[in-house]
């Protein structure tokens, strides 16, 4: 039973990175982003990293982040972004 619980866990944790930012997505659309459309829009990779490629539109938003000192990304700064 404990095992079974215990693989349970694993099983649901490991698939939360995949999941993590994908309200990313649905609030960049919402804000009228409707180029957004899949997580490759800013990550280069098929599987998304935090660390992982970026696209240019990925890149701006990573430089902000920095520049801004900020603990995690707004998406509200890509009406700044002049790229494609």
């Amino acid at each position: 039973m404990i095992r079974m619980l215990s693989a349970l866990l694993i099983l649901a944790l490991a698939g939360l990175p995949a999941q993590a930012k994908l309200p990313f997505l649905k609030k960049a659309q919402g804000m009228g982003f409707s180029e957004i459309k899949t997580c490759q829009s800013c990550h280069a990779g098929e599987k998304p990293a935090k660390d992982g490629p970026m696209t240019e539109r990925g890149q701006y938003l990573k430089a902000q982040k920095a520049a801004r000192k900020a603990d995690q990304v707004d998406l509200a700064w890509l009406k700044d972004y002049k790229g494609k």
